[in-house]
């Protein structure tokens, strides 16, 4: 299956791709690679804000970072015309929120990390750090870049 069409077979639909919060794209192609800005945990409700540890379980991030992933690939999406032009996921950094004594970050993005392998598959896998931040922009509980490859269309 293509990362469209298991997106459909799991029923996921991406959100609306939210606007920038400062003067920056995005997400950039250069060469065979994509770079996606830093997204967060935004949904029609609002943003998911707070510090994992005090104001958010552990489960409540993880879900936070499976949103911010789906917010993720509505920027590829439209920056790439269809989820199809992804070759693999690449890189991915992932910033949790934290209060003192959280230190359980790589479990929270791991919400973004597996969706990425159920969309993509073998090609979702990727190299990755998830660090603990004392603050984020807007208080939001987690906010993930990647970097993807980029397959060209055919001729």
């Amino acid at each position: 299956m293509t990362p469209e069409e298991r997106l459909r077979h799991l029923g996921i639909e991406l959100p609306e791709m939210m606007i920038p919060a400062g003067s920056y794209l995005p997400a950039r192609v250069t060469g065979d690679l994509i770079f996606v800005s830093g997204q967060g945990p935004w949904h029609a409700g609002g943003l998911v804000k707070g510090k994992v540890g005090r104001d958010l379980t552990g489960e409540q991030a993880r879900e936070a970072a499976r949103l911010t992933g789906l917010n993720l690939l509505a920027v590829l999406r439209r920056e790439l015309g269809s989820l199809d032009r992804v070759g693999a996921i690449v890189k991915v950094l992932g910033m949790v929120n934290c209060a003192p004594g959280f230190n359980d970050t790589p479990a929270v993005i791991n919400g973004c990390s597996d969706l990425l392998v159920e969309v993509f598959g073998e090609a979702g896998k990727h190299a990755r750090s998830a660090v603990g931040m004392a603050e984020l922009p807007f208080d939001i509980a987690v906010e993930i870049e990647l970097v993807a490859e980029v397959v060209r269309p055919g001729p």
